[in-house]
């Protein structure tokens, strides 16, 4: 709560500033006496940006006049708090700026307003703004990104904690895959935009206001503890409180699947994240993630399956009980189809050993601690297909209609919870 107020109050203080600088007519690019550098050290995510491709979906999508003016936003900054201000602003704005594309409330530009990238690599490109400006005043780059990204994610924002209003959160995923595919999107993502802020009516009539926060697909990130700083506030007693919460990820081709089993370990390496970091865990050799508090080997999911399977169309929905665990006193995995059993160490848990599973596990860890009554998982979406063979074409009315039915049927999932 205390970090919420925080981010209304700079919001507030803020307000006139941003909307002069965040019009089309005065953003710019930062005027000549600023302190930046032509070029600084990028990471292996911000790296590709080279790729005209990537820079394209800021251009075409309508989010141009957020990254012409946040340089000079920033040179507007005459002290290490006013940078801070301004850093926790931006992100705020660009995460607005992407949940009103989505729903339908700025002008989206050339590409589909349910489009998910745009978003990323806007903040991308932002963050590399960031680390090229060199101010006259001693900041902590590393903090000022850190508020930047948290705020660009949506994890400032919260419920309005209106009367008799039933409150879920969720989370979905930046893009990634990026190497061999740097125009893929994530449904999750596309998902959790367009829900964020809206009220759903639930099937018993009922009605529930959806929040939601993008998370990072960085080992960094998560052992920095940014999905206890995403769920927390909204574990704990108070107005912020959900009353349901789910993180959702891109899954397996063809269907929905909601994961009975969320395993403690890393164990998808070779597989890297978005930075081309490894997790240090394979299926052989499985890792407790860094900043884990004690827990249970496997958490099992407390929402309601039956009644969120019930919704088949036009993805079929399933509920997946699969683990992979070293069961007691051995030393190869096993995949186990009807979950794990007693004393195992967990190797995998339906949504694999990746970041999927890993939010799974941290979130409703998190729950067990705070509020374990509260119905909590993770849910796959579909595989998201249908990009355009030709390189150079960003989107297609295949892949805009496969994004936009996931992105709908995650809503009648919700729905159709029971809680």
């Amino acid at each position: 709560m205390t970090r919420l107020r925080r981010a209304a109050t700079l919001a507030a203080a803020l307000t006139g500033t941003l909307t002069a600088l965040l019009t089309p007519a005065a953003a710019q690019a930062a005027p000549a006496a600023c302190p930046v550098v032509a070029t600084a050290p990028v990471d292996t995510e911000q790296a590709r940006l080279q790729d005209q491709r990537t820079t394209a979906f800021t251009e075409r999508s309508g989010l141009r006049d957020l990254l012409r003016g946040f340089p000079a936003a920033l040179c507007a900054a005459r002290n290490a708090r006013q940078a801070e201000r301004v850093a926790g602003a931006w992100g705020r704005a660009l995460w607005q700026a992407g949940v009103d594309r989505a729903q339908g409330r700025r002008p989206s530009g050339e590409l589909p307003a349910r489009d998910d990238r745009p978003l990323y690599w806007t903040r991308l490109a932002m963050t590399v703004q960031l680390a090229r400006w060199q101010p006259g005043f001693d900041v902590d780059p590393a903090d000022l990104r850190a508020r930047f990204e948290d705020a660009s994610r949506g994890l400032d924002d919260g419920f309005t904690a209106a009367p008799g209003v039933r409150r879920i959160f969720v989370s979905g995923f930046d893009p990634y895959g990026l190497d061999t595919e740097p125009r893929r999107a994530n449904p999750s993502g596309a998902a959790v935009l367009e829900l964020h802020g809206r009220r759903i009516t639930l099937a018993d009539g009922s009605p529930a206001e959806v929040r939601a926060v993008l998370l990072p697909v960085r080992y960094g990130d998560f052992d920095d503890g940014v999905v206890e700083r995403a769920f927390g506030p909204h574990l704990s007693p108070g107005p912020q409180a959900a009353d349901l919460i789910t993180s959702i990820s891109q899954g397996y081709p063809g269907l929905f699947t909601l994961e009975a089993w969320a395993g403690r370990a890393r164990s998808a390496d070779p597989a890297t994240d978005n930075t081309g970091t490894l997790s240090g865990g394979t299926r052989q050799h499985p890792v407790t993630a860094p900043g884990l508090d004690d827990g249970p080997e496997f958490i099992r999911t407390t929402l309601p399956t039956d009644a969120m399977t019930a919704v088949q169309q036009p993805y079929p929905v399933r509920l997946n009980t699969t683990v992979t665990e070293i069961p007691e006193g051995g030393v190869d995995p096993v995949d186990r189809a009807d979950g794990p059993t007693p004393g195992s160490r967990a190797v995998a848990g339906g949504g694999g050993g990746y970041l999927s599973n890993e939010v799974a596990y941290r979130s409703n860890r998190l729950r067990l601690d705070l509020a374990p009554d509260l119905p909590g998982g993770h849910l796959h979406t579909p595989v998201l297909t249908g990009l355009p063979a030709q390189q150079d074409r960003l989107t297609a009315r295949e892949f805009e209609q496969n994004e936009a039915a996931i992105a709908d049927q995650v809503r009648e999932i919700l729905r159709h919870a029971r809680f």
